[in-house]
């Protein structure tokens, strides 16, 4: 009897991992396909598909900050060229997605992967400067 109880347990704690690596996978995939229809949404110049795709505090902020509507402020910033995925990790319900040109950080919200921040820039021993934020 211990001998198919560990058995068993042994197989399910390998269906658990598999699970979850998967599950990360799937995740990263999602991430990753958000970050690049943002931009190339602001490549198009498609304030309109652009803006939805940011998380809702990104967009108020922006919003208030520009003191324009979402599409027009945005498309104000003249964010880089899209480019190719070279990194996506996520931690969670957040993400970190690096192209060719661009970083931008994502949330995961029950609509999906909306983006958080855009533009961003890494600065030695200090958080990222990104051009587009939430609040």
């Amino acid at each position: 009897m211990s001998r198919w109880w560990s058995t068993g347990l042994t197989v399910a704690v390998c269906a658990v991992c598999l699970c979850a690596c998967s599950t990360l996978g799937e995740r990263e995939a999602a991430a990753s396909r958000a970050a690049v229809r943002f931009e190339e949404s602001v490549r198009h110049a498609d304030g309109a598909r652009a803006c939805a795709a940011l998380a809702p505090e990104t967009r108020q902020e922006l919003q208030q900050s520009a003191k324009a509507p979402c599409a027009e402020a945005l498309l104000d910033e003249q964010l880089s060229p899209v480019g190719a995925v070279r990194d996506v990790q996520v931690y969670g319900r957040q993400a970190r997605v690096v192209l060719t040109a661009d970083i931008l950080f994502l949330s995961a919200f029950s609509s999906g992967w909306k983006i958080t921040a855009a533009g961003c820039e890494p600065r030695p021993r200090q958080p990222y400067q990104c051009r587009i934020k939430g609040g």
